[in-house]
């Protein structure tokens, strides 16, 4: 795949990443702990969906940070060598996750 194929599918996925992310900013707003208006156990199911809420937050941020980290590496010639040992990672590898900076030995 050339440089601009790998640039145009990169940076498809951190646009789709970013939608992802203003989704969830709204699924992470505080729990309102107001026991009239809902009983424990809803405000216990709230609290837990919060919580699932801001750990995708997370992972999707990680996931954004990856992908910068692949665009830097393809600005700098770097893009599809494992950071570790420096061989080139696999084809079907990059294919499945253009932002893995390991290749299959070295990402576990």
């Amino acid at each position: 795949m050339t440089d601009a194929k790998i640039k145009i599918a990169l940076e498809a996925k951190r646009e789709q990443v970013q939608n992802r992310l203003k989704q969830a900013a709204s699924d992470t707003a505080p729990v309102a702990l107001d026991q009239t208006q809902q009983g424990r156990l809803s405000r216990m199911d709230a609290m837990q969906q919060q919580a699932m809420a801001a750990e995708t937050l997370r992972r999707r941020q990680r996931e954004l940070a990856q992908l910068d980290a692949a665009l830097q590496r393809l600005q700098a010639g770097e893009y599809g060598y494992c950071l570790n040992c420096g061989e080139p990672i696999g084809d079907a590898r990059l294919a499945l996750d253009p932002a893995t900076p390991f290749c299959i030995s070295h990402a576990r």
